[in-house]
């Protein structure tokens, strides 16, 4: 091959490199594009269909439950959760009753969600002091409203646990319970109600989402037994998540 030949060839190899190396760039470019209007419109509404599908206040009506009139935590799934009426085995139970995802209040309450619920729950547990003592110093109307549903046996509480009833609190606010679960869920509570325009209904029904996470067993369990199945088949959920 002549010298002038071998020239013209390494110049063609050059130009072909390049172009082809446009060629990948561009199409880099066009794929991303593709795969962002993609998740734009599966992506993000998979996981709203998730939050949603597991009875968030906009997907279930809780307009007509009075929640005085709750007076358990079994009455408070039966009130809160209609869909248990479809519960036919473990599998249903668990699919209505466990969460996955992360709730539309998460960034106002520290980032908690239902897919690392013991992060979620240490957060909450060291949240409880201090919103604890703003709400009962600086809004006595939220105050008072957190009286009327945590200290009534609605079900805000550690009862899994520590034995100390579906009530976490005494009529004067003050907590039953030292363990990590009652704080958590006292400060959800609360965290709700300063937050969110949620319901008494709305927040109780996210109280109880909480309350499966950290206890699924126990509260899948009495789901199912709401419905009226039989929830001896659930030995291989935990009894309790997170430690006390």
């Amino acid at each position: 091959m002549t010298g002038l030949s071998a020239k013209k060839l390494e110049n063609f190899m050059v130009i072909a490199l390049v172009l082809t190396g446009i060629l990948v760039t561009f199409n880099q470019i066009q794929l991303s594009a593709i795969s962002s209007s993609f998740d734009s419109l599966t992506g993000s509404a998979s996981k709203s269909t998730i939050f949603f599908g597991l009875g968030s206040k906009k997907s279930t009506d809780l307009s007509k439950v009075d929640v005085t009139e709750i007076t358990s935590t079994a009455m408070a799934l039966a009130s809160l959760f209609p869909e248990l009426d479809t519960i036919q085995n473990d599998e249903d139970a668990i699919s209505i009753m466990v969460p996955t995802g992360t709730p539309e209040y998460s960034e106002a309450l520290g980032g908690i969600t239902f897919d690392d619920p013991v992060t979620s729950m240490e957060y909450l547990a060291k949240w409880y002091d201090t919103i604890n003592s703003e709400v009962k110093q600086n809004d006595p109307e939220i105050w008072q409203r957190y009286l009327g549903l945590a200290a009534a046996p609605r079900g805000i509480s550690c009862e899994f646990c520590c034995g100390v009833g579906p009530a976490g609190i005494t009529a004067d606010g003050k907590s039953k319970c030292g363990c990590k679960h009652n704080p958590a869920i006292l400060a959800l509570t609360m965290g709700l109600m300063k937050e969110t325009d949620y319901s008494d209904a709305e927040i109780l029904r996210e109280a109880m989402k909480w309350k499966t996470m950290w206890f699924p067993r126990n509260m899948v369990g009495l789901a199912m037994e709401v419905a009226g199945t039989d929830p001896s088949q659930l030995k291989e959920l935990p009894g309790m998540v997170g430690g006390c």
